[in-house]
């Protein structure tokens, strides 16, 4: 789940015990001089109650010395750990997981502006420090994390209050700090984006041509989206390009051929959209490559040949290490793409505990290094959701391990996999 060279302070990871050291060193250094601080005002305050006039009005200068010393320490937050400046505080910060960032957000405004600007994500991405949280929802309105490296859950906000927005299909994706979800209102598409700087919800930008049911995937702060069905039903070949620091969107070349309820996925540095339907009854098996640099689309024949039927869910598939995945929902099996010949390798059985109606309520996700795969088991009561994840291994056969539990809605309506 760690990308590059990911080493956050973690007492598991010995790559980062220096940088541990060294932080454990600056904070013990901070709370030292905190501690005389706190005793040299303890000591001036017995002193002050047998001060004569004069002595009252000596200490008036110094309060004054004192207001503009306050001064300082505020222009020294903005260095953060002010006894090694900026850079190497936000050097040690990157290490820090972020699940800790709310809290460093909370110790002064250097702290808080440095996260909430997103300053510390940029300089994490271009160190290639990237943790993976999983979020989803499991009800209409609300969506919620697990962090894999704490293993906690986390909360979000509820979503705003939309009685249309909540009873439409929706479709999410996350890309650089942003989780993005697509849905309807009356006759026409919205977006609502929930941003971790912020952990608050806000109206998203539009695309230029707003769909639903479309693929989609994202590659650090840049995502694709690509077909699915406009506000009228009319099924789209048009593909589109977000990129969440501009919040901007730039309109791709168009597909080959016109697709809805299609998947996507990033492989070597290339965007592919994968199976779908042309119209509500003909079922596409083929997939498409779209090549950045060249900004052309090519068809591939097959690609998606087996992995979905006409009533079930968009072809569930996923990339780790540039190798793509598929759980086949009709049968259980996980199985593996063959790039070379264009065929897909059947690996072994997915859980048995989640299931789903032909691949509805069912999430299949790569999570950095690992697939994971989200759902509620077969039992009677439901109201439980669980996640299972295997890291690939070349010639072994899926061993899955139950990662989390806890008690939810047991059908996944929207999954997304934030990489930052």
């Amino acid at each position: 789940m760690l990308v590059g060279q990911s080493c956050l302070i973690s007492r598991a990871l010995p790559s980062s015990c220096e940088q541990e050291s060294k932080w454990s060193y600056m904070t013990n250094h901070l709370i030292d001089r905190t501690n005389n601080t706190n005793s040299h005002d303890a000591v001036s305050r017995g002193h002050s109650e047998v001060m004569d006039k004069n002595q009252r009005r000596q200490n008036k200068s110094l309060k004054l010395t004192n207001s503009s010393t306050t001064k300082s320490d505020c222009r020294e937050s903005e260095n953060l750990i002010s006894a090694i400046g900026r850079d190497n505080s936000i050097s040690c910060l990157m290490w820090c997981s972020r699940s800790d960032y709310g809290v460093l957000a909370s110790l002064n405004h250097g702290f808080r502006s440095l996260i909430r600007s997103g300053e510390l994500y940029r300089r994490r991405r271009k160190n290639e420090i990237t943790e993976h949280w999983v979020y989803f929802s499991c009800n209409v309105n609300e969506w919620e994390a697990y962090d894999p490296y704490r293993t906690r859950w986390i909360n979000l906000p509820k979503m705003p209050p939309n009685e249309c927005f909540m009873c439409s299909d929706k479709e999410s994706l996350a890309v650089g700090t942003e989780l993005l979800v697509f849905g309807k209102e009356v006759n026409a598409h919205i977006v609502l984006r929930y941003s971790i700087l912020t952990n608050s919800w806000s109206p998203g930008v539009e695309m230029n041509s707003p769909r639903c049911l479309f693929g989609s995937a994202s590659t650090g702060d840049e995502a694709i989206v690509a077909g699915g069905s406009d506000a009228l039903g009319l099924i789209l070949n048009s593909a589109e390009l977000y990129n969440s620091n501009t919040r901007t969107w730039t309109t791709l070349p168009s597909l080959n051929k016109p697709r809805k309820m299609c998947s996507g996925v990033f492989m070597d540095g290339k965007f592919y959209v994968i199976g779908g339907m042309a119209s509500n009854t003909e079922l596409l098996t083929c997939g498409e490559e779209f090549d950045p640099e060249k900004g052309t689309w090519k068809v591939i024949p097959n690609m998606s040949l087996g992995l979905n039927g006409a009533s079930g869910a968009p072809p569930l598939v996923a990339v780790v290490n540039n190798e793509l995945y598929a759980a086949h929902y009709a049968h259980q099996d996980l199985r593996k793409y063959d790039k070379e010949n264009n065929v897909w390798i059947t690996l072994g059985k997915l859980p048995e505990r989640p299931v789903s109606v032909n691949g509805w309520g069912l999430a299949f996700r790569a999570c950095g290094e690992q697939l994971i795969v989200i759902g509620g088991p077969r039992a009677l009561g439901g109201g439980v959701i669980e996640l299972h994840s295997w890291i690939p291994k070349v010639g072994e056969p899926p061993m899955w391990n139950m990662i989390a539990r806890k008690q939810s809605g047991s059908f996944v309506y929207n999954c997304a996999v934030m990489g930052c």
